[in-house]
């Protein structure tokens, strides 16, 4: 088995590619070592030593680390650990139902309903392929006011150049077909 690496646009995280397919469907993140607790393969990651966040894309792992761990130490530990994961033939999720990456279901009004659908059909067309290859994922969140709130996922938290990404490319990209956005905030996981 091989698996390379990718930077990400977040020097605290790299993106992993065993070559196989991770998650059937939808993305599955893990903030912390407690949220890992239904796949064995985000457990086994989060006991290399200064691993902070896991992510699980289609084909894809990321994983990001504290400021005090050095990628040096830290990758050969990760892709052992991964590597030792699909060999046992284990599962990466307990079940398969926990995995998401879905948008959030609105609750709003019916006219705020269209642009929601809009909303979402921009983001999964044209935001989350982009996203995805830096090892990341962007979900809607909620519509309010003109206000599009947006959880970021994955290589996307943290990353230093996330406010610009939100600012200049999805805020840019919304306002542009979608007259009633004004803004676009990120929501915290």
């Amino acid at each position: 088995m091989f698996i390379q690496t990718e930077t990400t646009p977040n020097p605290a995280t790299l993106k992993f590619l065993p070559g196989q397919t991770v998650l059937e469907m939808g993305t599955a993140d893990f903030p912390s070592a407690e949220a890992a607790a239904k796949s064995p393969l985000a457990k086994r990651i989060f006991m290399v030593s200064g691993v902070t966040g896991v992510f699980f894309g289609s084909d894809f792992v990321t994983v990001t680390k504290d400021d005090a761990t050095d990628w040096d130490h830290a990758k050969p530990a990760i892709l052992g650990s991964i590597m030792e994961h699909f060999q046992s033939g284990a599962p990466v999720m307990e079940s398969e139902g926990a995995s998401s990456g879905g948008h959030a279901e609105h609750t709003g009004d019916a006219e705020d309903g269209a642009i929601v659908a809009q909303i979402k059909d921009l983001l999964d067309t044209r935001v989350r392929p982009a996203v995805a290859q830096d090892g990341g994922d962007i979900t809607f969140h909620g519509f309010e006011r003109g206000v599009v709130y947006l959880h970021m996922q994955g290589a996307c938290a943290g990353c230093p150049s996330s406010t610009l990404t939100l600012k200049m490319g999805i805020e840019n990209l919304l306002r542009h077909y979608i007259p009633e956005v004004t803004e676009v905030r990120p929501v915290a996981g």
